[in-house]
């Protein structure tokens, strides 16, 4: 059955992909909180048979696992999901696999928060990929120009809620760390789900978002089920599946997948292809990440 396992994380990067490009994008029309708020309920609701199968497991949960939930939920379930949410809905401004490269910027985060929370040592050659990295996914985004600082600046401001993403995202990591020590992944991705959706009924709420759900179209409320049904809850219990039987620095190339079915439908969908100097950024990005992944083996999962 290992066998499988890089196959896994293969197919759950490229779900990933087909909701980057495919699906997340249809519902723009719609507020981002409320986009978030369905989609983990939906998950939620369908995954309950597993948290009544695996009650008892509550019991060995203690105070600091639920505070490591609460965090897991508010930055990868909630703030995450919600920043490339946002990104990903400047569909008809930006190419779409640009915001998708900048998360890959997450295990950056997740390490150097990791240093500061965790108290982990970094060694030297992390800070010089960490920062290659960076200069890598600024030459991807706007090339060899300085960005216009003006809240008009698509590219700016889709770039900026996918480092949004990234770091809630790398946060969200270091917290599972600890979220997952005394349950099961299985679960752990329930109660991730479940707290998810409980912390976004508080933003529709507060944002008072709730009428917006007369808006949804029938082919919105099918994309709602088809990203719950297969680049949601099934993809993140496959990437799970797969992470448990290789490392963490494997499964980082692995899903390299990712980005790369970002790029070929960004191009056959939208017809969108990124120049010459962009995929100079884009070969930087992607080397250095797989260096500073490579001091992640054994510590991190990679992805919410």
């Amino acid at each position: 059955m290992n066998r499988l396992a890089p196959f896994a994380i293969i197919l759950a990067a490229i779900l990933w992909g087909v909701d980057g490009i495919v699906l997340r994008p249809s519902l723009y029309t719609l507020p981002v909180a409320l986009v978030v708020f369905i989609e983990s309920t939906i998950v939620t609701v369908y995954l309950s048979p597993l948290f009544i199968k695996k009650f008892s497991s509550l019991k060995r949960i203690k105070l600091n696992d639920w505070l490591a939930f609460l965090g897991v939920a508010l930055f990868g379930g909630a703030l995450g999901i919600m920043g490339i949410t946002k990104a990903l809905f400047y569909v008809n401004y930006v190419n779409l696999s640009i915001v998708i490269l900048i998360q890959k910027l997450q295990p950056v985060f997740a390490l150097s928060l990791a240093a500061l929370i965790l108290k982990e040592r970094l060694p030297g050659k992390f800070f010089i990929w960490a920062t290659l990295a960076i200069i890598g996914a600024y030459i991807m985004t706007f090339g060899t120009k300085l960005p216009v600082i003006d809240s008009n600046d698509k590219t700016l401001l889709a770039a900026s809620y996918a480092l949004l993403a990234a770091f809630s995202f790398g946060f969200s990591t270091v917290l599972s760390k600890r979220a997952l020590k005394n349950v099961s992944f299985e679960f752990g991705t329930y109660l991730r789900y479940l707290i998810s959706s409980v912390i976004m009924l508080v933003f529709v709420t507060g944002f008072s978002q709730f009428s917006a759900i007369s808006q949804i179209t029938s082919t919105q409320f099918l994309i709602f089920l088809l990203i719950a049904f297969t680049t949601g809850g099934p993809a993140i219990f496959l990437y799970y599946y797969g992470l448990k039987n290789v490392s963490a620095s494997s499964s980082t190339i692995l899903e390299l997948a990712f980005p790369l079915t970002a790029i070929i439908l960004e191009y056959f969908i939208h017809g969108k292809m990124l120049d010459l100097v962009q995929w100079i950024g884009v070969v930087i990005l992607i080397f250095s990440i797989t260096k500073v992944s490579g001091f992640s083996s054994s510590r991190f999962s990679s992805k919410k």
